[in-house]
Formats: C-alpha cells, structure tokens, sequence
C-alpha cells in the first residue's frame, strides 16, 4: 500500500494518515526506509509547467472583497489550521504584523507574506520549501486571504527583506497582547541560549557549543526569555555574536523596559549565559537575578570545610524526588560586590549546587525552587524544536533565522490561548500534541452568505472540542480568515455538534 501510495504522486503526511486508517500505521522514519528500498525519493519541489500529469503550481493573487466564494464548499487536508484563526483575532496577528513595519510587494501585502509563513509553522511544515506540498490547498491560501500560498521562492526571499528591528517591534507589541490574554506576567523570566546547528559548508557562521552533539560546530545562536509563572516564550534573538553574547541579558532588559514600561523583576539562568560584569550590571539596575555559579576546585574546597553546623535542612515543595535537601548560606564577592550564595546538598548531585544571587528577603527554599523551575525553559524549547522545528535552520546568515524565531514565538502564545480553550487536562500540553489531537486533519470549508463554517472530519479527540471548557469562553470569531475580519459568529448547532464535528463561522468579509 504505502508503494502504490507513492507511485500515485502521495506525499508522506497523505501515506501515514492513508496507513493509520487502513489500521497498519508506520512511523515516517519507517515509510522512507521502504521507500528508499525500493529506488523511490522524494517528491519534486515543483513539479514542471506543462508536465505530462503533473498541476503547475498556482499563483498567489489577493483575495479582493469581491473576489470571496459566496456559497459552495472546499474541502482541504489543512481544515484544522482554522480553529486557531480565534486566536490570531484575539491577538490582532494582522495588526500585529502590520504595525511591525515589514514591506510588502506589488502583488502581496507584509501581512498576506507572513500569513503564509505562519501558516506553514503552525502546521508544522519543517521547511519553507516543503510549501509545495500543499501548494495546491487552496484552503490554505484562503486562510492568508490568497488563491494561494506564495511558491517557496517568494517566501525565502521576503525573509531576507525583515529586519531584526522589524521582528523586534512585533515582540516589543505582542507583548502587552500577551498580558492582555493572562499568558504572561512578567513578574519573572527564565532565559536561556539555543544553539541551531548548521549542516552546510558556509564559513561564515561562528563555532557555538552544541549540547546535544557534545561539540563546537558551526551554528546561529539563539536567546530567549520564557515568562517564569504561564512558561510563554515572550521574547527571542539570533542576532548575537561572540563578542556580544554575554550582553544579551541587558538587551532583554531593555526590551521589556520598551514593551511593559517597567524594568524585569527576576531573572533566572545558569552560570554560562553571562559574566560577572554582567550580574554587577543588572545588580546596579536593580534587577533581580538567580543564577548557578560555576564549581571550581577552590570554591569547593571551601564548601568542604564548612561546619556541620552551617548546614540547615529545607523541606522543598515540589514533586518528585530530592525533596530533602540541606543548605549553608555562604557571602561571595564578585566585581567587588558582596552577593548571596547557597551551597545545595541533597538535589542527586555528588557535590553541592551553588546558587549566587542578590535576593536578600527571599528564604533559600523560595531561592531554590523557583531556580528549580527554570528547568522548564529547556522542556519548552524542546517543545518548540519538536513542533516548530527550531533546529531546521532556515538560512545561514542570523538576521534570516531571526524572522523565523520571532514567529516561534507568536506561535507559542497561538497555541497556548488554544489549548486553555480545552479542558481535560489540555492546558499544559505541548504545541505538538495540540496538532496532533486537533489541528491535524481533512475537513471541508463550506462557503455561505453569512460567511464561513469549517467543518471538521469526526476524529477521536472531537469530543474535546465539542464540551464547553473549564477555562475562559472564547472570543467571538470575527472573521473567515486570518487576513480579512467582519462580522461575529454563531456556535455550532445541537445537529452539528452531534455528528462529532467541530464548527465556527466568520464572514469573509
């Protein structure tokens, strides 16, 4: 089955959704082995003009006001993708992306661009030249207010047209969007570099420490900042180099200086992300920050000889194991300055964790379990990577990364307001299961005088979309694209909600 698949022309999304169906799934790792075994490869990027079989690939033209289907239906593989378009109207994307100053050309406006871009990410299309795989779902071009999504050399080339002070205004307004929504606070940050490694021969990128290599290899480096309580990515740069690098934190600061109108409160970050003139400076800001400090053969050797009684036990509140941990307060001079420490015994390491800070009126266990909680910065990077393919870099020059990150970060909040619209435990889970239990899938896009309704192909997870969440009620859907917004919009109907599909209107204005 999965041969025949191909031989018809079937991409590899259409092969494992055909397989799951048929009740023998394989993982896409395994169909391109058997694929490979048998001499077949990829699909062409784009199929040739004229070509004996094959559809060229349609221009991208604006949908005017006049040019909307008034009635009929579209079906699309891609129908899920507009159950986030609430999300992108609660956030104002269009506006978002318009006030952002990006250009546009004659054809296609900066939002019809990033639109396209957008869409591609959210549904986690690894890469923009994977747009021909669905170049021919005209669906997705409705959804950016096009017959069409752009071909992929329109939307490589415009991402070398943005500015990092372009990405930087949209972070810079999304934020107080984001405050607005409850997805951040700002009360404290974790921040953390991420480094994307590159598999190509360009010279030009600099040697980055790679973790999950376990080597210096050429990559574009990455920061991003995660707001400590909801852990909602608010911030992002590549625009870093060596001699830079460990600035980046005051940068940060006075990026939400600019976006919030105050200084951050606590930042949390391990011992590499900046130097020790670094933590005088945010010390003479006053900023407050909590970070590792590096174990040296010295420093441990005055741990040692503490006292047994320097040591105080801390029952810490957190689940799992070391719970139990014994504390020695201990004062550090650095640039000469007298700073907090706590040596840490008990956290399933064989010699003690020390935490520098300049937090004086916290107690060491509130110290310890809020540094503890900046660990989920790297689970929600790993996230990121997953769903949107962070390590698929985009381009060796970092100012074309930058865009790409700065969408990460718009896609994070998407995702998010998304799932709180859920209940059963869908709050907390990752962008990638989110798509895989509700964005993921066919449906068909019926097009009425009133506006549109997207109706979705029952799947097992339906019931969740039909069951009113515990959370917050969502806003009203004004609008049948992301592109283009009008009139509010009706719920489904008792009819509708009984065939196990999900459905919600807009006017395509």
């Amino acid at each position: 089955m999965t041969l025949a698949l191909r031989r018809e022309g079937h991409s590899l999304a259409e092969i494992t959704r055909a397989l799951k169906a048929a009740g023998t799934p394989l993982g896409r790792t395994a169909i391109w082995e058997v694929l490979g075994e048998e001499g077949l490869g990829r699909l062409p990027v784009q199929a040739p003009a004229g070509a004996s079989g094959a559809l060229p690939a349609p221009k991208a033209q604006r949908l005017g006001a006049g040019d909307w289907p008034r009635e009929g239906t579209l079906s699309s593989e891609h129908a899920g993708l507009f159950l986030l378009v609430p999300e992108l109207l609660e956030l104002d994307v269009p506006g978002l992306l318009g006030a952002a100053g990006y250009p546009g050309t004659r054809q296609l406006t900066a939002v019809n661009s990033l639109l396209a871009l957008l869409a591609l990410k959210l549904y986690e299309r690894r890469r923009r030249s994977h747009v021909y795989d669905v170049v021919h779902d005209t669906a997705l071009g409705v959804f950016c207010g096009l017959t069409a999504l752009p071909k992929r050399s329109h939307l490589s080339g415009y991402s070398y047209r943005t500015t990092r002070a372009q990405n930087r205004a949209l972070l810079e307004a999304l934020v107080p969007r984001q405050q607005a929504a409850g997805l951040i606070d700002g009360e404290s940050f974790n921040l953390d570099f991420h480094a994307i490694m590159s598999y190509g021969e360009d010279q030009i990128l600099e040697e980055h420490y790679v973790p999950r290599r376990s080597q210096r290899t050429r990559a574009v480096l990455t920061f991003f900042a995660q707001d400590g309580r909801h852990a909602t990515l608010c911030y992002a740069n590549t625009d870093i180099n060596k001699a830079e690098q460990a600035h980046e934190i005051i940068r940060f600061c006075e990026f939400w200086q600019r976006s919030s109108g105050q200084q951050p409160g606590l930042l949390v970050f391990d011992s590499t992300l900046t130097t020790h003139a670094e933590l005088a400076e945010l010390d003479d800001r006053g900023i407050g920050f909590i970070t590792l400090r590096r174990r040296g053969g010295t420093l441990m050797d005055q741990v040692a000889k503490l006292p047994a009684d320097d040591w105080a036990p801390v029952r810490l509140e957190r689940p799992g194991k070391h719970r139990d941990v014994t504390v020695a307060e201990m004062t550090a001079t650095i640039a000469k300055r007298q700073f907090r420490q706590l040596a840490v015994n008990g956290l399933g390491r064989d010699q003690p964790t020390l935490l520098l800070t300049n937090q004086r009126d916290r107690s060491a266990k509130q110290l310890i379990e809020r540094y503890a909680k900046r660990w989920t910065i790297e689970n929600q990077l790993a996230a990121q990577i997953r769903a949107f393919h962070l390590d698929a870099l985009t381009s060796q020059v970092p100012l074309a990364v930058d865009l790409d990150t700065t969408l990460s970060v718009l896609c994070d909040s998407i995702y998010r307001m998304f799932a709180r619209r859920l209940h059963n435990g869908y709050q907390t889970a990752t962008p990638d299961t989110i798509f895989r239990h509700f964005i993921e899938g066919p449906g068909e896009l019926q097009f009425t005088p009133d506006g549109i309704n997207v109706a979705l192909r029952a799947r097992a997870h339906t019931p969740v979309l039909l069951t009113p969440a515990t959370t917050s009620a969502p806003p009203p859907f004004r609008g049948g694209t992301a592109a283009n917004s009008a009139s509010a919009s009706r719920p489904p109907d008792p009819a509708h909600r009984a065939a196990g599909s999900n459905k919600r209107t807009g006017n395509p204005g």
